[in-house]
């Protein structure tokens, strides 16, 4: 029975480990700080926002998996046989690029994050020295990465996105908002004050980011699923969706509750305003969800560079190889950039969101087109109302890419 019992765990363990993984990619500081700013500045009324963008990001990794199901080639390598190198290597450095900030504004949050919380436990109340907690998790990240194991990174990666999910739950019951005002925010509506479109637009661009659905197919071929998979598979992806909405729509209820009113810039920022509303505990709860999910993001972003270059070259990635050990500790220098030398990680983040964004219009209308060709997919076309679906989430991927042009000048 015992035997049984382990061996029906580690099959469902299987089915929804992919799912976790993208889970522990997605929700990271950037989402955080977009759902915060909802939640303090709209209250609960964008609910159905969060909710438009899980469904989309659903459809869209059911789409990426199939592809890779029928075909047995991931998404890089596939846009490189049917559109050419030059376009492909043009995604490939757009995504890779992103990353790159995204690790240095990641490291540089959870950094400044916790030498802000700490300042009452240092004698000169600076709180502790941000360059040697970024080399603390440098080193963490590393060891992990250095084992080389797919196992060992679901396993590592789980513990962050449960200790984030955690933190982030319990904050919800201290500050709380009431059940009617959830309730009203299910309803599609855009406030008439502030910048509500903007806040929409985030929302859903950090949920639906080009990176998620390249990583989804290379994790799905990984795990050598066919056709034949697709129950398992679906239902992978309908657990990660899920708790991204639920940890996502925590977020925003937490920021609701503790921070009516604010314009949320900055993870600080909301430590600061929680810690006189919930208390210093809540506070510190509140402190590990945030460093959690900036070391959850950025432990699958240093595995990214090897990931995506085997994916572009069309083999399966060695993950103890001396190239992609030089890759990892070429990202590990990188995150280091801004404890180092100094900056403001939000700037980095806007800059990494933004080229991240540009990606995506040109990914989902590649695989868009791939995915209704007779001779690679079959039988296996989308539906009239699947391709309805990708024909949206590509117009609104082309309007968030123009916002994301634009903030280059105005932000960065």
């Amino acid at each position: 029975m015992k035997g049984w019992f382990h061996e029906k765990s580690l099959a469902i363990w299987s089915s929804v480990s992919t799912g976790i993984f993208l889970i522990g990619y997605n929700i990271g500081t950037g989402s955080i700080t977009a759902m915060a700013s909802a939640g303090a500045e709209y209250g609960m009324s964008l609910t159905w926002a969060l909710l438009l963008s899980c469904l989309f990001t659903y459809s869209l990794m059911i789409a990426f998996s199939r592809y890779t199901m029928v075909t047995g080639q991931t998404v890089l390598h596939g846009f490189r046989t049917h559109f050419g190198a030059p376009v492909t290597l043009f995604i490939l450095v757009s995504l890779l690029s992103a990353e790159v900030m995204s690790s240095m504004g990641l490291m540089g949050v959870a950094a400044e994050v916790i030498g802000e919380w700490s300042r009452p436990l240092t004698a000169d109340g600076e709180g502790f020295n941000q360059l040697g907690v970024a080399l603390f998790f440098a080193v963490l990240l590393g060891f992990v990465c250095w084992q080389g194991k797919q196992s060992v990174f679901e396993k590592v990666l789980s513990l962050f996105v449960f200790i984030m999910g955690l933190s982030f739950l319990a904050t919800l019951f201290v500050v709380t908002p009431s059940p009617e005002v959830i309730l009203r925010g299910l309803k599609p509506s855009i406030p008439d004050h502030g910048n509500a479109l903007m806040v929409v637009s985030s929302m859903v661009g950090t949920t639906m980011g080009a990176i998620l659905f390249v990583v989804r197919s290379i994790l799905v071929a990984d795990k050598g699923w066919t056709m034949a998979d697709m129950r398992m598979q679906k239902r992978d992806a309908a657990v990660s969706v899920i708790m991204m909405f639920v940890l996502s729509f925590a977020i925003m209820a937490c920021a609701a509750g503790a921070m009516p009113g604010e314009k949320i810039e900055n993870a600080i920022q909301m430590v600061k305003l929680i810690e006189p509303l919930a208390g210093r505990i809540a506070s510190a709860v509140f402190v590990g969800g945030i460093v959690a999910a900036a070391l959850s993001s950025l432990f699958p972003i240093l595995l990214l560079a090897p990931w995506l270059i085997a994916d572009y070259q069309g083999k399966k990635c060695d993950m103890t190889s001396t190239q992609t050990r030089l890759l990892i500790l070429a990202g590990l220098l990188c995150s280091l950039a801004v404890p180092l030398f100094g900056g403001r990680p939000v700037r980095v983040m806007i800059a990494s969101q933004t080229l991240a964004v540009i990606a995506t219009p040109l990914v989902v209308l590649f695989m868009t087109i791939l995915l209704n060709r007779r001779r690679i997919m079959h039988e296996n076309r989308p539906k009239i109302w699947q391709n309805g679906i990708y024909v949206l989430v590509f117009l609104f991927s082309a309007m968030m890419a123009v916002f994301g042009i634009a903030a280059i000048g105005q932000n960065i």
